[in-house]
């Protein structure tokens, strides 16, 4: 096995300096500042100056390894592939708003074994390598401890690939538990948050591999319950997702449907 230690420091070294960058191009609050790729589905310039950033970056410390980015795709091939959400959160990030990262996750094979995210409007690094743990600014994280769905507080992330209707009764569902709806427009963030306890579920109806290589990793880590995202269609075409606190698992896929 590839030792992991030296790309594990690039990537938290790299993430960082790829969302300064971001911060210093982040617009002002107000009006989107961005173009529409589909249904809100936002580029802003920051997307374009991020990846390019961290696939440069990247190529010149491990140049045997494979890059993909959410804006550019697929390019170099490697047995390890380093997977590029630049801005995490976009419709955030393009009307000034502080809930947004950038996303750096490594994959070996089918596995996510690297994940780093930084919010750096926020503050926040997270960060995990496959058998270290995971870590939130440097203090060890873990999924929630909750049980009972009363207590519970979930996120439900909206997709434009799936039937509003479908959103709405993932939702209901999960109000019906008697847990406490969250949505907070970034997938990466709220899989992080369940990771680190602040959320105890997290759950969309189709999401994009770029989304959540990080977080992938981050929530193995922490111990927290997820589907087979990497199993199915997922790494190739997107697929639905949930994570969960472990004591919740069973209830969160209820209500995931």
């Amino acid at each position: 096995m590839t030792d992991l230690a030296p790309r594990f420091a690039a990537a938290v070294r790299l993430t960082t300096e790829a969302a300064a960058l971001a911060l210093r191009l982040w617009p002002r609050p107000g009006a989107a500042s961005a173009t529409l790729k589909g249904t809100q589905d936002w580029l802003t310039e920051a997307d374009g100056a991020v990846e390019a950033f961290l696939s440069e970056a990247l190529a010149r410390e491990f140049p045997q390894d494979g890059f993909q980015g959410e804006e550019t795709g697929k390019g170099r091939r490697g047995a390890l592939r380093w997977v590029v959400d630049p801005i995490d959160g976009t419709s955030n990030y393009a009307r000034g708003a502080s809930r947004w990262c950038v996303s750096v996750g490594l994959i070996a094979d089918r596995t996510p074994v690297i994940g780093v995210l930084v919010a750096p409007a926020l503050g926040e690094t997270y960060a995990a390598c496959q058998g270290r743990g995971a870590t939130l600014n440097g203090v060890a994280i873990h999924a929630a401890a909750t049980t009972d769905p009363q207590r519970a507080m979930i996120e439900v992330g909206w997709s434009p690939r799936r039937p509003n209707a479908e959103y709405q009764a993932i939702a209901a569902r999960v109000m019906a538990q008697g847990a406490m709806l969250r949505a907070g427009g970034s997938g990466a963030m709220g899989l992080a948050d369940v990771a680190s306890g602040r959320l105890d579920g997290y759950i969309e109806s189709h999401i994009n591999l770029w989304d959540v290589a990080a977080a992938l990793a981050i929530l193995a880590e922490s111990g927290a319950t997820v589907s087979g995202f990497m199993d199915g269609p997922g790494p190739e075409t997107g697929d639905a997702i949930m994570a969960a606190a472990p004591g919740l698992a069973a209830a969160i896929r209820i209500a995931a449907g």
